[in-house]
């Protein structure tokens, strides 16, 4: 790792409309960019928006969403992702960016890492959706669980409460992890309802998770919109205060980059506002911190104890003695067969 300035965004997309929202995050990365960051991180999946829906009644109730929301989720490959690379060629930074991935008819809570010469670095999967998210998202393999090398360091990703699966995070910290990028879609459906949901709780997770594995934590957090609130809740009070049982009006955004010693490095902005976090990264904290509790060193005990990670990516077909590819007969061709 070297020294560099790093950014994490505190915004809501446009919600529901990946091509909007994939515009506004070229405006955060060229803002960011001007800034001097070589490094910014997005919430858990900012394109197209987080489905709040799942949380506020019935599966059943939720299922109109679901053709707009497929729609909207971004595929590998597809022109949409090929945007992101050129935004992070154009300004020469890193990008981790959190989406819902669309495979088929199926969608996954993905994180991309685009390098700045807009190299795909990596794409990975929530290993496991949480709760009620199981209902729209299919769940990820070891395959992809993997920190990698990029122009600022040893970079890795998760999303939301992977960051409280300690067997996650160990495999993590074994790859010797410099940087973390922590997805997180808001804090603040159920609020104090339901406390582990709330920012005490999973900012103290981001914050625990780097001392644990003495590295720098981005901890992207999106916010609830106005518009979110207004597509999901309609003209329900209930299901706008289930959104945010505070305040019923925007808001769930708690940002922050913590140090390898757990300290945060910025003043937070207020729950409902938009900004970027910055922070200037010191490779030689990481060797005070790793010098302490190195988790993948000096302070592991592989001798008692240990870590398994099943690198095969899980396939529903395997194909043997074939390609499985076939060669199509152009119409004006067939008349000579």
């Amino acid at each position: 790792m070297k020294p560099f300035k790093a950014a994490c965004v505190q915004a809501a997309p446009v919600f529901l409309n990946l091509d909007a929202s994939i515009e506004k995050a070229g405006d955060l990365t060229a803002e960011a960019a001007r800034a001097g960051a070589k490094l910014i991180a997005f919430p858990e999946t900012w394109l197209p928006g987080y489905p709040w829906w799942i949380w506020t009644g019935a599966p059943a109730e939720g299922v109109g969403f679901l053709p707009e929301y497929h729609e909207n989720s971004m595929a590998a490959g597809s022109p949409q992702m090929k945007r992101l690379q050129q935004i992070c060629h154009d300004n020469a930074i890193t990008m981790v960016m959190g989406y819902s991935e669309r495979a088929g008819g199926s969608r996954y809570m993905s994180q991309v890492i685009i390098g700045e010469d807009g190299t795909i670095l990596l794409n990975r999967r929530k290993l496991k959706p949480t709760h009620v998210e199981r209902t729209i998202f299919g769940e990820g393999d070891g395959s992809d669980l993997m920190v990698v090398d990029s122009e600022i360091g040893r970079l890795g990703a998760l999303n939301c409460w992977e960051h409280v699966q300690p067997l996650v995070k160990m495999s993590m910290y074994a790859q010797h992890e410099e940087v973390h990028v922590a997805g997180w879609p808001s804090f603040c459906v159920y609020r104090d309802l339901a406390y582990a949901l709330g920012p005490e709780v999973n900012n103290a997770a981001s914050q625990v998770y780097a001392v644990e594995g003495s590295c720098y934590v981005l901890a992207a957090c999106a916010i609830v919109s106005q518009e979110m609130i207004d597509r999901v809740a309609g003209d329900s009070a209930e299901k706008a205060h289930l959104l945010n049982p505070r305040t019923s009006k925007p808001g769930g955004g708690f940002a922050q980059i913590f140090g390898p010693d757990g300290r945060p490095l910025c003043e937070p902005l207020a729950e409902d506002e938009e900004g970027i976090l910055y922070a200037d990264l010191d490779p030689a904290m990481l060797a005070i911190a790793k010098g302490a509790a190195d988790p993948a060193g000096h302070y592991a005990r592989p001798d008692v104890l240990k870590l398994v990670v099943n690198r095969e990516k899980r396939n529903v077909m395997e194909e043997r003695n074939g390609t499985g590819a076939f060669t199509p007969v152009p119409y004006e061709d067939a008349a000579e067969v």
